[in-house]
């Protein structure tokens, strides 16, 4: 069964991956975006659901079968092995529904999966091609926290539990910069057309 050129696109956060996902969108590209599915599967998914319920109680929904988002992240913020607990469950089934996705769309030249952790997840494995999105960290704290308004100890924390953005670019077969300085839209408009010929391909920074 035919299936399509699958792409994945990370970065760490702040890096601009929602940026250059809306350029490719605009060009017709369809866009997987993993933390949105995942969100909406620890809710719809029945599976999952039970799971986080056996693993972190039933207060973890509340009285109208909904996610008690603070509830969760009190029990794993600040607990790494909680929190690899907690990714353990939902990867497996956002992998389901990708696939799921996947073929439903096998008319597609390519599609694309933007993730945070494509690599930590071990779904970049099952990928064609690996983008990575790239900023200075001081670009990427004043990005998170004008968007959601948390303090820069935060942000660092945040990026501390992250890969590292040159193991990243070093395990992505591309990588766009999105600095507020070089033009971004160049760089996806050029890796728009190797994806829609599937090649030929040399990887490294798109310039």
């Amino acid at each position: 069964m035919p299936i399509p050129f699958q792409v994945g696109i990370t970065g760490g956060i702040g890096s601009g991956k929602s940026t250059v996902t809306k350029i490719f969108a605009s060009l017709g590209i369809l866009i997987y975006d993993a933390d949105s599915h995942a969100k909406a599967l620890m809710t719809t998914d029945g599976i999952l659901v039970q799971q986080i319920k056996k693993e972190f109680g039933n207060l973890a929904y509340n009285s109208l079968g909904t996610l008690d988002r603070k509830y969760l992240a009190d029990q794993v913020f600040g607990f790494p092995e909680r929190l690899e607990k907690l990714n353990s469950l939902v990867h497996p089934r956002v992998a389901e529904d990708y696939k799921n996705w996947v073929e439903q769309h096998q008319d597609k030249m390519y599609v694309i999966k933007e993730a945070a952790l494509l690599f930590e997840s071990g779904s970049a494995k099952q990928l064609d091609k690996i983008i990575a999105v790239t900023a200075p960290e001081a670009i990427r704290i004043k990005r998170v926290m004008s968007r959601d308004k948390r303090t820069e100890p935060e942000i660092k924390n945040i990026m501390q539990r992250q890969l590292k953005e040159k193991q990243i670019t070093e395990m992505a077969d591309f990588t766009i910069v999105n600095d507020e300085v070089s033009a971004v839209i160049p760089q996806v408009l050029k890796l728009h057309k190797l994806l829609s010929n599937k090649g030929p391909f040399s990887t490294g920074r798109i310039d």
